[in-house]
């Protein structure tokens, strides 16, 4: 599957973002999917996942009850909704379909988007 994520800019501290992620190629609603993010000079890592249904969604600790995952498979699109950003959100974030229905692992993704750049200033 074809990913595509975008929504991403420059916002400050407290501020809210949503990011999207289009899908195209395959049938979108057989994958869980996630949210990656990689800041600078670090490794990726696992932000959030939702398995393929849309009833079940998992957070890293840092983000959860600000965060949250959500998709349409009506519209073939992937959803991060942000809130209370943090400097430390900064990040490129990439969304990813998985191989399996139920969810995400950096290991099992086999489709990568292409990164939207997230920047939190203080």
């Amino acid at each position: 599957v074809q990913l595509q994520a975008f929504g991403g800019g420059l916002v400050h501290a407290g501020d809210s973002l949503r990011l999207s992620c289009a899908a195209s190629g395959r049938t979108f609603s057989n994958y869980a999917m996630g949210w990656f993010r990689q800041a600078p000079g670090q490794e990726r890592v696992f932000v959030a996942a939702i398995n393929s249904a849309g009833t079940e969604a998992y957070y890293i600790d840092s983000v959860k009850g600000r965060f949250t995952i959500s998709r349409d498979n009506t519209k073939n699109t992937l959803y991060l909704q942000m809130n209370s950003l943090k400097p430390e959100d900064t990040a490129v974030y990439y969304c990813a379909a998985d191989r399996s229905r139920t969810f995400v692992t950096t290991h099992t993704v086999r489709d990568w988007g292409q990164g939207t750049l997230v920047t939190v200033s203080s």
